[in-house]
């Protein structure tokens, strides 16, 4: 049963998982500091807080959580406002969706003003009934506050809402809440495919196939 729809923004909707791999590398070497080998891995479960705070504790940075948090947003701004785009076949699903009458939400762990940003440019942030973000609820996607605030927008309870993810850890905490899930292949994801194939209700190469998904999604009780 389908009575709602939650989005993952980063790697799901937008094609942005390339800039995200690189933040924190990008960041630290505008402050002229080398960063270590797999950062953007230690990085990718963390809200921006998190992140910023991790920075500060593991380079030895100066500034305040918000303060890093500005800097990083900064090497977003130009990207989502400018740059990135839409998954192809994302815009087919979100009107279906639509046609349907199912309320659709955004749970994401990057900044509200760029999601809002990207969204808006490409043309398809009206339908949604709202943005969440880890920032707000003051938790990454290692807790379910942040689906729980998305859930609240669509009136709708878990067993009945579906939550669209790339990323293994998003996807179990989303399982371990209750909500019904698919996973979504990015290529920032690779090594963890078979692990979300295996995990999720449904699992999608693409925004492609509406069809045979409504079909399946509908007979989940």
């Amino acid at each position: 049963m389908i009575k709602g729809v939650i989005f993952d923004v980063d790697g799901v909707l937008l094609d942005s998982m390339s800039a995200w791999e690189n933040l924190g590398q990008m960041y630290l070497k505008h402050l002229g500091i080398s960063a270590e080998a797999d950062l953007g891995e230690i990085l990718s479960p963390m809200s921006l807080e998190e992140a910023a705070r991790y920075l500060i504790d593991h380079y030895g940075l100066k500034w305040k959580p918000e303060e890093v948090v500005r800097g990083i947003n900064q090497e977003l701004k130009e990207f989502y406002e400018h740059q990135v785009l839409l998954k192809p076949g994302v815009e087919i699903y979100v009107n279906e969706f639509c046609r349907r009458n199912i309320p659709m939400a955004i749970a994401t762990s990057g900044d509200r003003e760029n999601a809002e940003a990207a969204l808006d440019r490409l043309g398809v942030l009206s339908y949604f009934e709202g943005i969440c973000t880890c920032s707000e609820t003051g938790w990454g996607k290692s807790r379910p506050d942040v689906y729980f605030a998305a859930e609240r927008l669509l009136h709708t309870n878990p067993k009945e809402t579906w939550i669209f993810e790339d990323a293994l850890h998003a996807l179990r905490t989303a399982k371990r809440a209750g909500f019904q899930t698919v996973g979504m292949y990015d290529r920032s994801n690779e090594k963890d495919q078979g692990k979300i194939r295996k995990e999720a209700d449904l699992y999608l190469t693409g925004w492609e196939r509406f069809e045979w998904f409504w079909e399946r999604a509908s007979t989940v009780f």
